[in-house]
């Protein structure tokens, strides 16, 4: 039977279950989608998860929310996901969200409005959000967590091809030593210790033809590559440099997969299911 649609008293029909694609209000170069669970009530009491999930350089943002739809009704979860096109710093860039340098652009407190768009429009839990990004989503997932951990309540680190080790011995983007020069505030290693932390990948992601850094690479550095030559030894360096301070890992490896987010899905919200807190 086809799902018929509802109006809402403040929502409308578009602001249930896969909903439309909304401007981001703090700066409309930006976007975002939600799924919302379908019988979700404006007139109820029920209180709901949030699990933000962060697209890779092809920014498939649709299907990140769908790929989730099964855990976001299981678990009474509201999926957001967030659109960085390409593009947006210099013409033709596709990375500028994944490393967070600081810029014109900030792109975490970009998606940080953007949870606070969700939060005014639905019933979500506290303060705190579930964070998930594969490939260049990955990346801004490690950086995110680094910037605002008092901010989530897991996150979930998708196979990225360039990573910043928690590593006090060299300078960002490398380690973290210049962390609060460079991007205006320190790292606290307490606040990251209550975050709930998976890093995931594929056992067949080894190649390595888009994240070998050339030497007239914006981002090449003498010690680029202390943290390994492919996905699969960089996510377990940072997960090393992880553990060295105190902060629990669960490492996932799942047989057969490539490089490719929905393969991911399962063992993300299997973690996700066990490591947020019900409301």
């Amino acid at each position: 039977m086809a799902l018929i649609r509802r109006h809402g008293v403040k929502l409308s029909a578009y602001d249930f279950g896969r909903t439309t694609i909304h401007a981001c209000q703090a700066d409309p170069r930006f976007s975002w989608c939600a799924y919302v669970p379908e019988d979700y009530d404006e007139a109820g009491s029920e209180q709901y998860r949030l699990l933000v999930a962060v697209h890779g350089t092809m920014r498939d943002m649709v299907a990140y929310r769908d790929d989730f739809i099964p855990y976001a009704e299981q678990t009474r979860s509201i999926v957001l996901a967030p659109l960085f096109p390409a593009g947006i710093t210099s013409p033709g860039e596709l990375s500028s969200y994944k490393l967070m340098t600081p810029s014109a652009v900030p792109y975490d407190t970009i998606l940080l409005s953007m949870v606070d768009e969700v939060m005014a429009r639905y019933r979500i839990a506290g303060d705190r959000f579930a964070l998930y990004g594969f490939s260049g989503g990955g990346h801004f997932a490690h950086r995110f967590l680094y910037l605002h951990p008092k901010r989530l309540s897991a996150v979930s680190i998708g196979a990225p091809g360039i990573v910043t080790l928690l590593d006090f011995e060299h300078d960002y983007w490398v380690g973290v030593r210049d962390f609060e020069t460079v991007m205006g505030r320190a790292i606290d290693l307490e606040a990251m210790r209550q975050v709930a932390v998976q890093m995931v990948i594929g056992g067949d992601d080894t190649e390595t033809w888009e994240i070998t850094l050339a030497k007239n690479s914006p981002l090449w550095r003498e010690d680029c590559a202390i943290a390994g030559v492919d996905r699969p030894e960089r996510l377990r360096s940072l997960k090393s440099s992880f553990e060295n301070h105190g902060i629990a890992v669960r490492h996932d490896t799942v047989p057969g997969i490539a490089h490719r987010h929905a393969g991911l899905v399962p063992a993300v919200s299997d973690f996700l299911v066990q490591a947020v807190p019900r409301p």
